[in-house]
């Protein structure tokens, strides 16, 4: 009985030592800031789901793609298209690529003015022209701005759009600057497009813009491989897949 009593005490210690150190781990997670709303959402619930503490660092969206490119010591990246880089760079795992949403760009135009008709391609590309002004994230400055560029490319309307363009270094300058009547219409991420001075006309046509896809990466050097794929599962869980369709994310599958 005494040496029975001495096991289990062993046992519980033992027990008590391992969850106590899954406890103490720190998962580092790189985010952009197109996600960075959501996964405030999100993120909290991980650590009482899992044991493991969680550290979040958001980024500019070109820049994050850079970081993981770099080998920055993270030990998982969410990053958007295209990566090849980062791919390169064998700092992220390719097998652990996990779509967890997709972004896409919508139109918007100042609280209560007239919405244009952008139903088609067409529709689209004579509204864009109409327009006295369109306000955009600086390609070189932001995901949705080269996103945007790529969008106006594929339209043909680019070059005629550069002069009246309104550029701005974020999606909060773009909105405000709407707002506020001075540009007459945007584009930018439909998720951010939460600006109370702003109406969303609508997503951009889907022939000229595929949804862009947020993916999650697992670092080649992440401290607890096994730590870093749990949050992996949870930012790409039925649960999390919930909240981000509710904040204007596209379902990532």
């Amino acid at each position: 009985m005494k040496y029975l009593s001495s096991f289990v005490a062993v046992g519980a210690l033992l027990l008590g030592i391992s969850a106590g150190a899954r406890a103490q781990t720190e998962v580092t997670l790189l985010a952009p800031n197109p996600v960075r709303s959501i996964i405030d959402k999100v993120a909290p619930g991980f650590e009482p789901k899992s044991g493991y503490k969680l550290k979040v660092t958001y980024g500019r969206g070109l820049g994050t793609r850079d970081q993981a490119a770099k080998g920055d010591p993270f030990d998982v990246f969410i990053i958007l298209p295209p990566y090849p880089e980062a791919l390169a760079s064998g700092n992220i795992d390719p097998k652990s690529a996990t779509t967890l949403a997709s972004l896409t760009l919508a139109l918007g135009v100042k609280k209560g003015a007239p919405k244009p008709d952008i139903s088609s391609p067409k529709a689209l590309k004579q509204a864009l022209l109409a327009a006295k002004s369109v306000a955009f994230v600086d390609p070189p400055q932001g995901s949705d701005g080269t996103t945007t560029k790529t969008a106006l490319e594929k339209l043909g309307v680019y070059d005629a759009i550069t002069p009246k363009a309104k550029l701005f270094p974020n999606s909060g300058g773009v909105g405000n600057t709407i707002a506020k009547g001075d540009a007459e219409i945007c584009i930018y991420w439909l998720n951010e497009m939460t600006n109370p001075g702003v109406d969303v006309v609508g997503r951009l046509p889907k022939q000229i813009l595929s949804p862009l896809k947020v993916m999650a990466f697992v670092s080649t050097h992440a401290k607890d491989p096994k730590a870093a794929k749990a949050l992996v599962a949870y930012l790409s869980s039925q649960e999390a897949e919930a909240t981000y369709k509710k904040d204007g994310f596209l379902p990532g599958h």
